[in-house]
């Protein structure tokens, strides 16, 4: 029971310092929110005539926001929350869209309301950040690339041409390899990530190595798509692949190596005469009168217009 209590205290803790370093949402002024001080005043007036137009035209509601930080949360969430907070689009249309820039951490994303992502759905959204907005960011030029990305935004909600989708050559980088889109994740929401999937499939593995016959060997087999696929999350597709061949190589290496212990041969012997315990977790492999079984539990001006999104469009970074 005191074990129970401090994990949750901990948890209530971890909570609530991750909620008071999350990014404030500020005030929703009119169609460009210009925080981050990106913008030059004629690019702001040239956005907010051309959303403005849009909106009278089409009832859509656009709104740009550069911020100068996330203080660590994703701009996934980021933007979901502002969204929620600034009702972008009509209500029971919800039709609004908001384009997130982070210049200090490199960052952006279009998030689409539900009513508007048949128009313009992940791809659409990912292609106008990639082909449209990202080149011009990598040369400082946040005028021009905030004011194409809208303008192609406009375009495609018109009815206009979508930015032609990239296609990787035979000299691009990511062709060469093996490539896989992750979504974005900040240093610290790595390494918690990384504590969580490596702590779980890490102590089976020691397990593995450590239990003498068979069941040693099942966990080694088991454990393999779990160190296939899991570690792509947290480093990427050639990282997790590099770890994956350390993990099939040394597995068995580190169990040819225990072997040779005097704790194995206590173990094996244990084994043989019908159980063997490690860490205090008994392995029954003999034969028993009793079933096991487990302890008892019981359960128990401009403003928004009222628009709603589902986490839908992209991001992207430069």
């Amino acid at each position: 029971m005191k074990k129970v209590v401090v994990g949750v205290l901990v948890f209530v803790f971890v909570l609530s310092v991750g909620t008071g370093f999350a990014a404030d949402i500020p005030y929703l002024t009119g169609w460009v929110n210009d925080y981050a001080d990106i913008l030059s005043p004629d690019s702001r007036r040239i956005i907010a005539e051309q959303l403005k137009s849009h909106e009278e035209r089409t009832g859509n509601q656009i709104a740009v926001l550069t911020v100068p930080t996330l203080d660590g949360e994703s701009i996934e969430e980021y933007a979901v929350s502002v969204f929620k907070v600034w009702k972008l689009g009509q209500k029971g249309k919800d039709n609004g869209i908001l384009i997130v820039v982070v210049p200090a951490e490199r960052k952006m994303r279009i998030e689409v309301g539900y009513g508007l992502e048949g128009t313009i759905p992940d791809g659409v959204a990912g292609g106008i950040i990639r082909d449209v907005m990202t080149p011009r960011f990598k040369t400082g030029d946040y005028n021009g690339g905030l004011e194409a990305g809208v303008q192609a935004i406009i375009s495609v909600l018109e009815g206009g041409a979508a930015p032609p989708v990239q296609k990787f050559s035979a000299g691009n980088k990511a062709a060469q390899g093996v490539f896989l889109e992750m979504p974005d994740m900040t240093i610290f929401e790595r390494i918690l990530l990384g504590a969580f999937i490596f702590g779980i499939i890490g102590l089976f593995t020691v397990l593995g190595i450590v239990t003498p016959g068979g069941g040693g060997w099942f966990l080694y087999f088991f454990l393999i798509p779990f160190w296939a696929m899991f570690p792509i999350v947290v480093l990427g597709a050639m990282g997790a692949f590099y770890l994956f061949v350390v993990y099939l190589i040394g597995f068995p290496l580190a169990k040819v190596l225990f072997r040779n212990s005097k704790w194995y041969d206590s173990a094996v012997k244990k084994m043989q005469k019908g159980q063997s315990g490690i860490g205090g977790f008994p392995f029954v492999t003999g034969r028993s009168d009793n079933s096991w079984s487990s302890g008892s539990s019981s359960g128990s001006g401009f403003s928004g217009g009222g628009g709603t999104s589902g986490g839908g469009g992209a991001s992207g970074s430069w």
